[in-house]
């Protein structure tokens, strides 16, 4: 293994020890993206944006950037319904390459605003694993031609890293917030039982009871009775 090689799996093996290491979702996005400008050859920013929904209810969502030009690129695509952040997003495209933002073809309303911020070439990855589709990492330059087929293999690998790593974080999220939330429902409950002096299962069913009627949360049914002692909508 030449020295670049050994350099290059250094590199990605100490940023997927960084990334699994992150306190939360959103640390781990803003550091791909940092570790994107870091290791891709020709990189200046980076951003990660998803879509929920389909059609004309299609939301998307910017969830970190390096620099305010992303944000405003992916607005624009927003705005005109179309660009490469889109299409491979929406159309599950593991990467794409536009070497040249004035010689493209390809959604001609976007490109010619893009070129006015100064971005002269894009690349971008789809961040997905087998179980679950992520949304896209997305390159940028002002250099046209900035990203050669070296930058899009290391690119390549190094979504598939992050891909794992941000899966991993929403798991970790949702565990951490599925046991609070059984923590204060448990709590909640301990209160109605306290006052009204009933039964454990006779208390879990006023705080249910209060939530389908008032179609609130049973989460927030339980905040509530823990922050105030009162139950919504009891007598």
């Amino acid at each position: 293994m030449s020295n670049g090689s050994e350099e290059l799996a250094i590199a990605l093996a100490t940023m997927s020890r960084d990334l699994l290491s992150q306190r939360s979702v959103q640390l781990t996005l803003d550091r791909i993206c940092e570790h994107a400008v870091r290791l891709v050859d020709g990189c200046e920013h980076a951003g990660i944006l998803t879509l929920h929904g389909a059609g004309r209810g299609r939301r998307v969502e910017t969830l970190s950037v390096t620099h305010e030009l992303v944000t405003r690129s992916d607005q624009i695509q927003v705005d005109l319904g179309e660009g490469p952040c889109l299409d491979a997003a929406q159309h599950r495209e593991q990467a794409y390459r536009i070497s040249d933002m004035t010689s493209t073809p390809h959604w001609p309303r976007y490109t010619a605003k893009a070129r006015d911020l100064g971005i002269g070439s894009m690349m971008g990855f789809l961040l997905y694993t087998e179980e679950d589709e992520l949304g896209a990492l997305n390159l940028y330059s002002a250099r046209p031609a900035a990203f050669t087929e070296h930058s899009e293999l290391i690119g390549w690998i190094m979504a598939s890293h992050a891909a794992v790593a941000f899966s991993s974080a929403r798991v970790d999220s949702q565990l951490h917030a599925a046991v609070a939330t059984r923590q204060l429902i448990g709590e909640a409950i301990g209160i109605v039982m306290e006052r009204y002096k009933i039964s454990e299962d006779q208390a879990f069913d006023v705080l249910r009871t209060s939530s389908q009627h008032g179609n609130v949360k049973l989460r927030d049914v339980a905040e509530q009775v823990t922050s105030t002692g009162e139950i919504p909508g009891a007598r």
